[in-house]
């Protein structure tokens, strides 16, 4: 038996409540993703009171600064192992959610875990796509399609919204998981956010229950459509980001 002291700490500093059967599906997902990460590289953090903190909890931390509990629609752009979208999906199962990922052995992971998890049980669905963000972002099933667009990706600010502003509905939100440090960042990536027709609505700074660690929300509004010629094509935002 997993010691669940420091989860459900988490879970009350959030304001969230899980049903017996939620909590079944995080130890669930846990014992997957460690099972899986003996033979492909998922996560460096293995701990159960780590994967609690720095993976199920950070990425539950948003519903502390954004109301998710309505329907909406959500892309989740690199998402590696699941985070944040699969601990999203199970705390907020009316959530739409979409994980995207370039790495087609992590898709496939991602698969088993929607199946043997039972995610998809009811109306909203969660699926998965393997893709490039700059592919991805030019096709029409995509492109504008979400209310919001998450990403724990690790790339700076400019970069990651030519990613993932493409995604987003007109006043829709992209929201960045950031380190806690990120007033540098946000202001050099200022004109580059403004040349994808948006702006920083707020940026949230929270720390990690029982911990040190910070963590900031950026919250990015999509104003209008973004020109057709973002996301620039594949490297390229990696490379050279917009100033």
């Amino acid at each position: 038996m997993k010691d669940l002291t420091k989860f459900k700490q988490g879970l009350d500093y959030i304001g969230i409540r899980l049903s017996p059967e939620q909590m079944d599906q995080f130890l669930d997902f846990y014992e997957l993703l460690i099972e899986k990460n003996k033979v492909m590289n998922l996560t460096a953090i293995t701990e159960f009171d780590d994967v609690v903190e720095k993976h199920f909890i950070d990425s539950l931390l948003l519903a502390k600064c954004m109301d998710l509990s309505k329907s909406m629609r959500v892309m989740d752009l690199g998402t590696g192992a699941g985070f944040p979208g699969i601990p999203l999906k199970i705390a907020f199962p009316q959530l739409e959610i979409v994980l995207a990922d370039s790495l087609n052995k992590r898709i496939k992971f991602l698969n088993e875990v929607i199946d043997q998890l039972g995610l998809n049980q009811g109306d909203h669905k969660i699926s998965t796509v393997h893709g490039r963000a700059e592919d991805l972002g030019r096709k029409a099933e995509y492109r504008e399609k979400f209310d919001l667009c998450v990403s724990r990706a690790v790339a700076n600010l400019s970069t990651l919204s030519e990613y993932c502003l493409p995604f987003v509905k007109v006043c829709g939100y992209f929201v960045s998981y950031k380190s806690g440090t990120v007033d540098e960042e946000l202001r050099q990536s200022q004109n580059a956010i403004h040349m994808l027709s948006s702006d920083v609505a707020k940026c949230e700074k929270l720390t990690l229950p029982g911990s040190t660690a910070g963590r900031s929300f950026v919250f990015i509004r999509k104003n209008a459509p973004i020109l057709k010629k973002f996301p620039r094509k594949a490297g390229v935002p990696g490379k050279e980001p917009l100033a």
